[in-house]
């Protein structure tokens, strides 16, 4: 009796190779161990053995878990700052609006009329000559000052042109003048003020001012 025999063969054929991959492809996945009969097409059947032990067993596929390393503490979380507070206020635009006030009208400041002491008519001329004045002043023609015999120093008086109407108020600083009928004798630009000088001397009505 002729005894059939099997023997580890090497798939060339494409089948073969097919039937390889998947078979590597298992041990892969699931590391099975075990023996594949492969029957071909034809009315003969050839039985074929493969031997697929390995030689050492698989190690477990399952990758060994990383030794979890202490977590770090976790740093103390900064406290916030408090937030400034802020008073409920109501919107500056919600608000009413009020009309301006009208600007009231300054009122002019007016001054007292000058107390009048005594009044009166006389001759008034002028001078323009550089001297000093009887109360120790350097005398200026174009300074509406005057001089008068008796009244005192500083002393103002109004003195008016009755032709004109036209009127200048002068401080008495000086003494004079020496003529009869005169009793004021004007600086020139007082003079001037009131008359021309060309005139030289008129009749004034004059006022004492207090």
């Amino acid at each position: 009796m002729v005894g059939r025999h099997s023997r580890t063969r090497i798939f060339s054929s494409p089948a073969g190779i097919a039937a390889t991959a998947a078979i590597g492809v298992a041990l892969a996945v699931g590391g099975t161990v075990g023996a594949v009969q492969l029957t071909s097409g034809s009315g003969q059947s050839n039985q074929a053995a493969l031997d697929l032990t390995p030689a050492t067993a698989p190690a477990s596929l399952a990758p060994s878990s990383p030794t979890a390393s202490p977590s770090a503490s976790a740093s103390p979380s900064a406290t916030a700052s408090p937030s400034a507070s802020r008073s409920a206020q109501a919107a500056s635009r919600g608000k009413a609006r009020t009309a301006a006030p009208k600007p009231r009208p300054t009122a002019k400041k007016t001054t007292p009329a000058a107390k009048v002491l005594e009044s009166g008519s006389c001759g008034a001329s002028f001078y323009s000559d550089g001297q000093l004045t009887a109360n120790g002043e350097s005398f200026n023609p174009n300074e509406l000052t005057a001089a008068h015999k008796t009244l005192p120093f500083n002393t103002r008086v109004r003195v008016t042109n009755p032709s004109s109407g036209k009127s200048v108020v002068v401080r008495i600083n000086d003494r004079g003048p020496f003529i009869d009928g005169r009793c004021l004798d004007l600086s020139r630009a007082a003079f001037a003020t009131i008359a021309s000088t060309d005139v030289g001397a008129l009749t004034v009505r004059y006022e004492v001012l207090g």
